[in-house]
């Protein structure tokens, strides 16, 4: 492994000489992290902590715990809290079934799956808000050169494998090495082995399988049969690609020997100083903007970034630019500079699913056109699919994201207690009316007392000028009302005792 007394000035001449990307790996803690940064600037973020572990590409004994015929889905316990669901065609049931695909269609999940079944089933996509994983009982295990799918049926060729020639051979190839039911997808490094090669990962993957196997059957409850690391597996994928046109500044002597296993040829250095490694690279106050809804663009306009459960909102702001010629030459520059930067910013944030882009107003369809192009241009730096939709009539861009797990902020921070993640709460005035109205359920019965717990601020309103509103309401009610005042950051009130 290579190592250097002065890791500093090394890493200065090496940016200094050559246009190479860093990845920063921070593993010394329990919150693992690495970023990938070109040019200084970060490309890509990633943060791993217990408690957000991904569960994507884990496999699972699971139990069917209800079918839905309406939407064609079950849910199935597999051991993790929420129940994941499952849809008809990710059952090997459905795949492997010899009717015609018309026919198929015609029937309901419960003619191939039903409740109280045992099942493999892998995870595809993260739980969010209430909804838990989503499941694929078409287990998928990954090789250097091939994806073995023990019930999967068919064979493909990676779309990054672009002559045509090449796919129809390993196509071929791979229905004359798998077996009736098995599906094989060719990744593109298989490109580089020879089929003795693949044959023998094949093989290794069979028994893989075959153990897997043996394990379900020895357990009585749903639980796990093989965990993924994620954090190793991201690192790797991010590395395979630009191996030749990276260095790796690791913190853990331990994750830089796993790497130099992987990638013999790569430069991978460690780090030693007493101060943070994310902290020595200013990385550290990356991150922070990164958690915040305003990010401010390099000619004083900013984006607003809102995220919520069903879909991700960014609005553009001009903010302090005014541009040097017209208004229309203003609106553009700052257009194209917010898609540059809203592209990045999700990939970073790791954001999924619906994303409308609220641009400033662009009066032609040519210069809508340039947005469109500088987003799709933007989004090809990202390994996960996207969709560019268009505008709407309101002059909303539309574009959505694969998502397979939780986002940057999900994983990161939590709701507020406060406000339950609304970013708002009661104010005093509506506290204190509520209040009132509770009391007036308390009107005509046997009550000479009632004692209340509440905000000072509640307390002022419902109190009014010179107890006003007080005084009037012990007379309408018949009771004392007595206050127990305590300090807090919302406006609440309890009633605690009724004499």
């Amino acid at each position: 492994m290579s190592e250097y007394k002065d890791i500093h000035s090394f890493l200065r001449w090496k940016s200094e000489e050559h246009d190479l990307k860093k990845l920063v790996v921070n593993y010394l803690t329990r919150e693992k992290r690495f970023a990938l940064l070109h040019n200084q600037k970060m490309e890509k973020l990633v943060v791993k902590q217990p408690r957000h572990s991904s569960l994507v590409g884990n496999i699972y004994i699971g139990t069917v715990t209800k079918v839905l015929p309406g939407m064609n889905a079950a849910f199935v316990e597999i051991g993790e809290g929420k129940n994941g669901f499952i849809y008809r065609n990710k059952l090997p049931s459905y795949v492997l079934s010899e009717e015609e695909k018309s026919q198929k269609e015609k029937k309901g999940i419960s003619s191939f799956v039903h409740q109280g079944e045992r099942l493999m089933v892998q995870v595809d996509k993260d739980a969010t808000g209430t909804k838990g994983p989503r499941l694929n009982a078409v287990i998928e295990l990954s090789g250097q050169s091939i994806i073995y799918m023990p019930k999967g049926k068919y064979v493909a060729v990676s779309k990054k494998m672009e002559r045509p020639e090449e796919k129809e051979k390993m196509r071929q190839f791979g229905y004359e090495i798998k077996e009736e039911d098995e599906g094989l997808i060719f990744r593109t490094a298989s490109l580089t082995l020879s089929q003795q090669d693949i044959r023998k990962e094949l093989t290794e993957l069979r028994q893989a399988y075959r153990e897997l196997e043996i394990q379900a059957k020895a357990m009585k409850k749903p639980g796990i049969l093989l965990e993924q690391d994620h954090f190793l597996s991201e690192m790797i994928a991010e590395i395979t690609p630009i191996s030749d046109d990276v260095e790796v500044i690791a913190d853990d002597r331990d994750i830089a020997e796993r790497l130099k296993k992987e990638f013999p040829q790569l430069p991978i250095m460690m780090y030693t100083d007493k101060e943070n490694i994310f902290s020595y690279h200013h990385l550290e106050g990356e991150l922070e903007k990164l958690l915040k809804r305003m990010v401010w663009l390099d000619n004083g306009a900013y984006l607003v970034m809102d995220e919520v459960e069903a879909l991700t909102i960014i609005d553009v702001n001009t903010g302090k630019y005014s541009g040097k010629n017209d208004l229309a030459d203003t609106v553009l520059k700052t257009n194209l500079l917010a898609a540059e930067e809203a592209a990045r910013q999700i990939r970073l944030r790791d954001i999924g699913g619906m994303i409308l882009i609220d641009f400033i107003d662009m009066k032609s369809d040519h210069e809508r056109n340039q947005v469109i192009n500088k987003m799709k241009k933007e989004l090809q730096k990202d390994e996960r699919r996207t969709e560019v939709i268009g505008f709407t009539q309101l002059g909303i861009l539309q574009l959505t994201r694969k998502k397979t797990k939780v986002s940057l902020s999900e994983s990161l921070m939590e709701r507020c207690p406060q406000c339950e993640g609304t970013g708002k709460i009661p104010s005093a005035e509506t506290i204190a009316f509520r209040l009132e109205r509770e009391l007036y359920e308390y009107r005509y019965r046997d009550i000479e007392e009632v004692v209340i717990e509440l905000a000072e601020e509640v307390k002022k309103v419902f109190c009014g000028d010179q107890n006003v509103h007080h005084n009037r309401l012990e007379e309408i009610l018949g009771f004392t009302i007595l206050f127990e005042v305590h300090s807090s950051l919302r406006p609440f009130y309890h009633i605690g005792k009724i004499r």
